[in-house]
């Protein structure tokens, strides 16, 4: 087997640089552990942004995924096949909601998002043609398509990728009167992440959700709940918004939902909503796959057994003191077993916190330049997450100035 030298040299030769990855080479995985191609093994602490709530190679989902494999993959939209009614029907039920419409990716799913928003908007909320505006938030992040980077704040998402698509209108997260300034009669929906994953783990303040759902109540618009990271299981709930009682009217889900074997995402929302669409309208060749309903359905039957969430409620709990006490952290943010964690400058980078813990046998991800998110498998056991915490407390103290 070629060394992880050989195998970095060969991506950096022929792959599109649009990543800067640790200098890991993944062989196998089980549960929360990673093993590279020499063998070494590393506590994963970055669950691939959430697509792997469930661990590396969960048995229930790889046996529901051998199993479809070696029976039908794909006959296309064109045609029925056996696996996606259950899945849907299953989906709908978790979320409380009437239809679904499965796509592949995160990113799709947004934009199916969009395009349903405005047609809702024309064809029920009576907006004219061709005016309709979607509320963002500053912060966000919902994909790398060109039109949901137009609508992002971040410069290195959007540079060199205009023009953008119009239609959007951005205000400050977490700010009741920002949002309510920027509905007018042309506003159609407001599209946010309950937690706001990639910015660092943002967490909105108390009763801010819940302003927000009744401010769309109020002004007759959409509130599309982005629960893409943030959804299924990560928070200790199923869904963030349940955790002020908040139901959106369309559910934004992906990552996680596909098992961590293959993409697959979903829009659910109620008939009023959803059912502006019809055939033609919209489409995919591979959403709702047979493989990926199969997988899917395998990952409901985890989530309504509740096991997920408790995990990510308890050992939430078990590491809040743990992160607040870290040296040299000026901020720490974290709900569910999910954290971002802002690091003095003094201490160095959160790329080169990174590096030194990847030394250390512990994989996390650094954001904006100062910040570590932490999102571990749910499945990651209690002595092991204590044990990479300690070395996270290592390296910062090593860091240490002076």
């Amino acid at each position: 087997m070629a060394s992880s030298a050989d195998h970095i040299a060969t991506v950096d030769r022929f792959a599109a640089h649009n990543y800067a990855p640790l200098p890991i080479v993944a062989h196998s995985a089980v549960g929360a552990w990673i093993t590279d191609v020499e063998g070494r093994r590393y506590l994963d602490l970055l669950s691939a942004y959430s697509a792997l709530n469930f661990g590396h190679s969960h048995p229930h989902l790889l046996a529901a995924a051998h199993a479809q494999l070696d029976r039908l993959t794909l006959v296309s939209r064109a045609f029925h096949h056996d696996r996606m009614g259950r899945f849907c029907a299953r989906l709908a039920q978790l979320c409380g909601k009437e239809l679904v419409l499965p796509m592949n990716t995160g990113a799709e799913a947004v934009e199916t998002a969009i395009k349903v928003a405005r047609r809702w908007g024309y064809t029920v909320k009576g907006v004219a043609p061709g005016r309709a505006v979607i509320t963002v938030m500053a912060g966000n992040f919902h994909g790398r398509t060109t039109t949901i980077v137009g609508f992002s704040d971040d410069p290195q998402a959007r540079a060199g990728f205009g023009p953008f698509t119009p239609g959007f209108r951005r205000v400050a997260y977490a700010d009741v009167a920002a949002l309510a300034a920027g509905l007018d009669e042309d506003s159609v929906a407001v599209l946010l992440e309950p937690v706001q994953g990639e910015a660092g783990v943002v967490i909105p303040p108390p009763g801010y959700l819940a302003a927000v759902r009744r401010l769309c109540d109020e002004r007759g618009v959409l509130l599309i709940a982005d629960e893409i990271q943030s959804g299924l299981g990560r928070t200790g709930r199923t869904f963030a918004c349940e955790h002020e009682g908040v139901v959106p009217d369309v559910y934004l889900l992906g990552k996680a939902l596909g098992g961590a074997i293959l993409p697959l995402s979903a829009v659910v929302a109620d008939r009023a909503v959803l059912g502006v669409l019809e055939p033609g309208s919209h489409g995919s060749t591979f959403g709702g796959n047979a493989l990926a309903c199969a997988v899917g359905d395998a990952v409901l039957d985890l989530l309504e057994s509740g096991e997920p969430q408790a995990a990510a409620a308890a050992l939430g709990a078990r590491w809040r003191p743990q992160l607040a006490s870290l040296p040299g952290v000026t901020a720490v943010r974290s709900i569910g077993l999910w954290a971002g964690i802002d690091v003095d400058p003094a201490y160095g980078t959160a790329r080169e916190v990174c590096l030194d813990l990847m030394a250390r046998g512990v994989l996390a991800k650094d954001t904006h330049g100062a910040t570590v998110r932490l999102a571990p498998p749910l499945v990651i056991e209690p002595a092991d997450l204590d044990g990479a915490l300690g070395r996270l407390a290592e390296v910062l103290a090593a860091r240490a100035p002076g």
